[in-house]
């Protein structure tokens, strides 16, 4: 027959395991939320970041976790409403999308406007990388040296030329349709590059097919994105925007304030992986999963190991 007092001895050491249970998931619902949540948008540059910024920070002993595929107004959107802890962002983007300023800026010029704005946000926009993901025209490497096409002012210049000595063999341009038909696109680069086209000369097609038409020499020139890997596995030349035209859309971490405050060390660990990123490096990583199909995880380890950063 089981006695009271061997009951209570019972009681008292479920009741113990039962305590000890609670305080670990407490322990450990506070350590999950006193990690660092990484938001990132839904292309392939944003997750490759994202997962650069977890590995990194987790070989310096911070707690990460990682929300992805996030539209840029959402992503921007819970970081401000302190769902997200910290991003990768553009300079361009915050100007543009989210100030809805248009004024034409150098990139030192962008990165400081941002910075001042979302300071008073409760943001902080650290060390902006190298790494620049802006519009550009881009050529077939080939042609574009057997032409000596190094700038945007050169591609005109042969464009103009060839128009004026035989209209039926003028060049095209391979062009988005948003990029065609928005005000601040095709038309005032026109104008900044005294650039007369007829209507025959523009090629309008989805964003990725302008790669595939460079290429396979459907067009000699089109519009693309500096990291996109295709640029790096197509073998193209981004020509220089000599005359500035396109904004900066330079990647930099931003963080909130407070995170920062909660986190020594934060700061200077994503400085240093932001030192380390430029558009040959992304666009290399951006080719391995895009092109080789290679994991994200993989590419971002790879790059990480090669540089001495994990």
């Amino acid at each position: 027959m089981t006695t009271f007092p061997s009951l209570c001895s019972t009681f008292r050491r479920h009741a113990g395991r039962l305590l000890a249970a609670a305080m670990l998931a407490i322990a450990g619902t506070q350590a999950v939320a006193a990690g660092l949540v990484i938001g990132s948008k839904n292309f392939t540059e944003q997750q490759l970041l994202s997962e650069l910024t977890a590995q990194y920070l987790g070989h310096k002993g911070f707690q990460v976790s990682q929300k992805g595929d996030l539209a840029t107004v959402i992503m921007r959107g819970a970081l401000e409403s302190r769902q997200l802890d910290l991003v990768w962002d553009y300079t361009g983007t915050a100007l543009i999308v989210y100030n809805k300023i248009n004024e034409r800026m150098t990139p030192e010029q962008a990165y400081d406007t941002v910075r001042r704005i979302d300071a008073d946000k409760g943001l902080t926009w650290l060390n902006a990388s190298a790494l620049n993901n802006t519009y550009a025209f881009a050529m077939q490497r080939q042609r574009a040296e057997r032409e000596g096409i190094r700038t945007l002012s050169d591609l005109v210049a042969k464009m103009n030329a060839i128009a004026l000595a035989d209209p039926s063999a003028a060049w095209h341009l391979g062009l988005d349709m948003e990029f065609a038909g928005r005000p601040d696109g095709l038309k005032p680069l026109q104008a900044l590059y005294k650039l007369p086209l007829t209507r025959p000369q523009i090629r309008q097609m989805d964003p990725g097919l302008v790669y595939t038409a460079i290429r396979d020499g459907f067009v000699p020139a089109g519009l693309v994105y500096t990291t996109d890997g295709r640029v790096k596995g197509f073998d193209m030349v981004v020509l220089e925007d000599d005359l500035g035209f396109f904004p900066s859309y330079a990647a930099t971490p931003v963080v909130r304030a407070e995170v920062l405050a909660q986190h020594p060390g934060l700061a200077d660990a994503l400085n240093t992986l932001s030192a380390a990123l430029d558009n040959e490096a992304m666009s290399t990583m951006n080719a391995r999963v895009d092109i080789e199909h290679l994991p994200v995880r993989t590419v971002a380890a790879d790059f990480l190991r090669q540089r001495g950063l994990i």
